[in-house]
């Protein structure tokens, strides 16, 4: 039985149907699975009772796994079927980028509440979006509307205190050093508290607008 057929015999035990197929590399999604675990081959063999032969040329492909072997592998790693017949993660090499932003050189976003500083602001296609800014606002009157955008949002309070609103909670009362972690699609608005405006750090998720 070649290993396209032994997979797709697994999935149509696991689904309970037949279904159309693409080859699954389960040598690969099994090596994975170890060396995420630092598992060597002879913990594995161990744990599920294979010889380190066979497993060896399971992962290399030399060999198909019987339906047998899958489910002394599934029993013997405490996983599933699903998690041994996922695609193995692509390997993503990193590029290596750098963005320096030297005091005061970050491009000024001013709005009637805040004053953001967008740092790293030359980098192209980051993932995060990080910036300064100084709390101008004093009320929560001074928001038209709540402050939303989506994605997930850390905030740092580095100079100075401020209330947090958000849609769903108390106002929280945050001083320098607190910080938090929030979804930014719930609505959300600053003040300063302090006799100077506060200054926080914020990191955004990708996608974010300040």
């Amino acid at each position: 039985m070649t290993a396209t057929t032994d997979q797709a015999a697994a999935l149509r035990i696991a689904s309970g149907r037949k279904a159309f197929v693409e080859p699954l590399r389960l040598g690969e999604r099994l090596k994975e699975i170890r060396l995420a675990n630092h598992w060597t081959l002879d913990d594995v063999s161990q744990r599920t009772g294979l010889a380190r032969s066979t497993l060896s040329k399971i992962e290399n492909d030399q060999i198909s796994p019987t339906f047998s072997a899958v489910q002394k592998l599934i029993t013997g790693l405490n996983i599933d079927l699903p998690q041994l017949l996922s695609p193995p993660k692509t390997q993503q090499r990193t590029l290596g980028r750098r963005d320096l932003t030297r005091v005061g050189e970050g491009q000024l976003h001013p709005t009637p509440t805040y004053e953001h500083e967008l740092l790293s602001w030359q980098l192209a296609q980051k993932r995060m979006i990080p910036f300064k800014t100084i709390v101008r606002a004093r009320h929560f009157e001074e928001f038209h509307e709540w402050v939303r955008h989506d994605g997930e949002e850390f905030l740092i309070v580095l100079d100075g205190e401020i209330l947090l609103y958000t849609e769903f909670y108390e106002p929280l009362r945050l001083e320098r050093g607190d910080s938090i972690y929030f979804d930014s699609d719930m609505g959300h608005a600053l003040i300063s508290v302090s006799d100077e405006d506060a200054v926080v750090l914020s990191v955004c998720t990708r996608g974010d607008a300040v």
